[in-house]
């Protein structure tokens, strides 16, 4: 009676399709000269809080535009939009991720043409993101120190995916049982080429680092 059933791998296919819809969206933000890089983290680890810092330490010198997704709301886009660039809010519906499909839908309310830079601010997860290629240039994670260092024992994909990762709210370090070095060690045996930038969005310590990071990676894209 197996022989008779006929397995259809749905998932395999979803991701295959993806991934074309996924490099033809590169190739042609490359031509465009537009930049785009994905963030990703869990909820409340300081997303949005990053973009705005990084939109006040790169507007005069980059040309900025936002993609926010959310399950819901449009809060985030928001608060973007009154830092002073453009921002398109993208409601996903129940979607705990983004696909490459969703992010050429979100693009299309941005003049990409004036921009260097979009930064796409992913669902606040750290599963499902992790499995779909959005069409970025640069994958780039937050963990902030309030959810541990075990982090990359649980969710090792999401970290082995990413080319940067902001160690965020070192300013309360004190307070968590959070080993830094412990956590670094954990991250480049998964990855060994990752970028790791300890930064405080609330004091601003480290968001150089950062901000010299990504202007190197726009302009020598």
């Amino acid at each position: 009676m197996s022989d008779e059933i006929r397995l259809i791998e749905v998932k395999e296919e979803i991701f295959a399709d993806n991934r074309k819809v996924a490099e033809a969206l590169r190739e042609r933000l490359s031509k465009e000269k537009t930049f785009l890089l994905n963030l990703m983290s869990s909820p409340g680890a300081g997303k949005t809080s990053l973009i705005v810092k990084t939109i006040a330490g790169l507007s005069q010198q980059l040309r900025l535009g936002v993609v926010e997704a959310d399950i819901d709301s449009m809060v985030d886009a928001e608060t973007v939009a009154a830092a002073g660039v453009p921002a398109v809010q993208l409601r996903t519906g129940g979607f705990c991720h983004v696909d490459a499909s969703m992010v050429s839908k979100g693009l299309e309310g941005l003049a990409l043409k004036d921009l260097d830079l979009v930064i796409l601010e992913n669902v606040g997860n750290l599963v499902c993101p992790a499995e779909f290629d959005t069409g970025a240039h640069k994958n780039v994670m937050i963990l902030s120190v309030p959810e541990g260092d075990d982090k990359p024992l649980k969710y090792p994909l999401m970290f082995s995916i990413c080319d940067v990762l902001i160690v965020n709210k070192i300013d309360c370090m004190e307070l968590f049982d959070f080993n830094l070095e412990k956590m670094r060690e954990r991250v480049l045996t998964l990855n060994p080429d990752i970028k790791i930038i300890p930064v405080s969005c609330k004091t601003g310590n480290g968001i150089k680092d950062w901000l010299d990071w990504l202007r190197l990676a726009v302009l020598g894209a």
